[in-house]
């Protein structure tokens, strides 16, 4: 048995005798608790956190794959249960009419302070001077342009399933760049990390937190500020906000606090940080540990944090 898991064990029984008879009520319902799992390893990170302290107060878990816009409509009718790492600027439409319905209940923010938008190498601004304003981008499309785009730019966007943000702003403003999107988010980083090691053309939509920003160094594409909110897919060239930025919500089907309330309580209260999260996604991605064993190593590590989360959430 790994130091992990013994961690891990020594944990549960040290819950177990500090909540003393209120254990007793805790599972509400034995059915199985469906949490869902994206297809990024930053959610990965926190899901399987999440998971793992409602598997220490007794609860059944089973973690479903779905996708970023599909989910939604599982959680509003109640196949899904659980999601940990929502991001409001990519959500479509299904999400803020399921969450006004009354369908999709907001438990709260995560705790990440994200940022989104386009990424690309620091020698890129040597082959497009202007950078990192976004004008800059319409006079130098054919610098970020590959064989099967030219003359237009490419640009690597999210995965399909993803949304189209990166497709509409550049439709609503009239850039000469082709968006691809991205195969997963192993591929995008593959890709990036190959065009920077031979300092080739690149420019891509990206996020934070992510271990990429403390492996490479990469610069941020500069739009308008904006005191409104900032609609992607309706931009005039000279005044683009570029996109919206997002809160990271954990979310849930409506009826989860009647079935498993001390589980939603303890939901509410969970966070993780945009240091806790680069340094797990680091040991994923660059390191290629076991995602199980940075879990168990982050809750080892935690004790008395979330520890304290579920005591608070069976009193």
């Amino acid at each position: 048995m790994s130091l992990f898991k013994k961690a891990a064990m020594v944990a549960a029984v040290s819950i177990c005798m500090s909540c003393g008879a209120a254990q007793a009520a805790v599972p509400e319902s034995t059915d199985t608790i469906n949490v869902i799992m994206n297809d990024w390893t930053g959610q990965h990170v926190s899901t399987k956190i999440a998971g793992e302290l409602l598997k220490k107060m007794g609860y059944n878990i089973e973690y479903v794959s779905a996708g970023a816009l599909p989910q939604h409509a599982g959680l509003a009718q109640g196949n899904l249960h659980f999601q940990a790492e929502v991001w409001t600027n990519n959500i479509g439409d299904l999400y803020p009419k399921a969450v006004a319905a009354g369908d999709i209940v907001v438990l709260g923010e995560l705790g990440l302070e994200p940022r989104e938008g386009w990424v690309y190498p620091p020698y890129m601004e040597e082959r497009c001077p202007g950078l990192p304003g976004y004008q800059a981008l319409y006079d130098c499309a054919q610098a970020f342009a590959a064989a099967d785009t030219f003359p237009k730019g490419r640009l690597i966007t999210y995965p399909a399933d993803w949304g189209t943000r990166s497709r509409d702003i550049i439709s609503s403003i009239e850039m000469p760049y082709e968006p691809v999107a991205g195969g997963s988010e192993g591929a995008m980083m593959a890709e990036l990390k190959s065009a920077y090691a031979a300092k080739d053309p690149i420019i891509m939509m990206m996020w934070q937190p992510h271990w990429v920003f403390a492996d490479l160094d990469l610069n941020w594409v500069e739009w308008n500020p904006t005191e409104v909110k900032c609609v992607e897919e309706n931009q005039q060239r000279d005044t683009a906000c570029g996109f919206e930025q997002a809160k990271v919500v954990k979310v849930a089907w409506n009826g989860f606090e009647e079935k498993w309330p001390a589980a939603y309580k303890m939901l509410s209260l969970y966070s993780q940080t945009n240091d806790e999260q680069n340094a797990a996604i680091l040991e994923v991605d660059n390191k290629g540990r076991d995602l199980d064993d940075v879990v168990a190593e982050w809750l080892a590590n935690n004790e008395s944090k979330w520890q304290g989360w579920i005591e608070e959430a069976m009193k």
